[in-house]
């Protein structure tokens, strides 16, 4: 990008950090001696702020950023499509934080929490129960989400109750051999 005109170095600047987001991958671009030059940038300034509260899941500094830099950030289509991603990822990560402590939760709760509507917020869960990513389920008739939580007993009893069932099936493929022999 050094070798680009300087709207081009601050564009791809500005793909960069993206693609640093998109990738949940936590590194400092401008540790880099070729690019502290264009830290102050108005225009990376507002992505590096964006980046920043995107990796602290600080979901509300997040929304401030974006609404302040509204035309910095969102006048680029490309960066303007991937918008919906990051907040969907930024959300799912403050929902995912937010719901840990909770065997039940309000689904209202966890929608003040997000600063979205209850809709979004079951869209969100039902993404992340279908993903496998809680064990959970929605009680659509109380506004809740109920968590089903295994204990680590109940896990352990599992793994011993398969490990049973491949040594009763090992044991019987080796008395079959021993009584065709």
């Amino acid at each position: 990008y050094d070798e680009a005109g300087n709207q081009k170095r601050i564009q791809c600047l500005k793909y960069l950090i993206l693609g640093k987001m998109l990738s949940l991958e936590e590194a400092n671009i401008f540790e880099a001696p070729e690019v502290k030059p264009y830290k102050q940038d108005p225009e990376i300034t507002a992505m590096n702020d964006l980046m920043m509260a995107y990796q602290r899941n600080e979901i509300k500094n997040f929304e401030d950023i974006l609404a302040k830099n509204q035309k910095r950030i969102m006048e680029d289509p490309f960066i303007r499509n991937y918008i919906q991603d990051l907040l969907k990822n930024i959300r799912t990560q403050v929902l995912v934080k937010t719901i840990k402590p909770y065997t039940r939760i309000r689904i209202p709760s966890i929608a003040l929490e997000l600063n979205i509507p209850e809709q979004d917020v079951e869209a969100l869960l039902v993404s992340l129960i279908l993903d496998k990513k809680i064990v959970a389920h929605i009680d659509q008739v109380n506004h809740m989400l109920i968590i089903d939580s295994k204990d680590e007993a109940t896990n352990k009893y599992e793994a011993l109750d398969q490990w049973r069932e491949k040594l009763a099936a090992l044991h019987l493929a080796v008395i079959n051999k021993t009584a065709v022999a």
